[in-house]
């Protein structure tokens, strides 16, 4: 039976929520590399209340009818708000590997999706293969994926992830393959705000790409 893990409300408003871990099936290839990209709990970190709000997201889900559009989160806040380290604890408490995937302005659509590169033979000549990229990697098995820096991506790069994130919930990668998103596999983000000039590279994220998201803000605690 699967293990179980209980959220609580930091206000005391909510109940808590329980909900089963995730398991990664033996016969998956790349097992013991998921097995070892599961989180360890940070015993200093404190929830302020965006874990548990993930909780109830997941409950959710869970409990949602087939065919209804995947809810992806994005968090943003200022730098230090502890936005991917609240991802990363979720991810090692639901038992999930942990993919964080900056979207600094050199990421490149290749980058995320993958591309065909040329090996050698062993007989003197050259030999195409398909090599996957970060987000497709992440995708072929149990998976919490935190698209970091969400709002400092080119449009071309953003644009390769549109049908993965609306109810198509698939990549269709250049080699004729669709990888669909798979039941155990959660899609998380962080953004900067873009009204400040410190954060040089954002931009503000165009209609088509932020419909694709719920956004949640957060802030610095308050000093009591």
């Amino acid at each position: 039976m699967p293990e179980k893990v209980r959220f609580e409300d930091p206000t005391g408003d909510g109940p808590p929520i329980e909900l089963e871990k995730f398991e990664i099936p033996a016969d998956l290839p790349d097992h013991e590399f998921r097995r070892r990209k599961i989180p360890q709990p940070d015993p200093h970190y404190v929830d302020l209340g965006m874990l548990y709000r993930f909780a109830q997201l997941e409950q959710a889900r869970r409990s949602e009818a087939d065919g209804l559009v995947p809810l992806h989160v994005a968090v943003r806040g200022h730098m230090g708000t502890g936005k991917d380290h609240d991802i990363e604890q979720f991810a090692a408490a639901l038992g999930l590997p942990y993919f964080r995937i900056p979207l600094t302005g050199e990421v490149r659509d290749v980058t995320l999706i993958g591309s065909t590169r040329l090996h050698g033979d062993g007989k003197g000549g050259t030999e195409s293969r398909w090599e996957d990229g970060d987000i497709t990697r992440a995708l072929r098995g149990p998976a919490l994926v935190n698209l970091s820096e969400l709002n400092a991506a080119g449009a071309e790069t953003l644009f390769a992830l549109h049908g993965l994130l609306d109810r198509y919930a698939a990549l269709d990668l250049p080699n004729g393959e669709t990888v669909s998103l798979r039941e155990d596999v959660r899609i998380f983000g962080t953004m900067n705000p873009t009204d400040i000039r410190d954060y040089a590279g954002t931009q503000t994220l165009n209609k088509a790409f932020a419909d694709r998201w719920l956004i949640w803000e957060k802030s610095f605690p308050d000093e009591d």
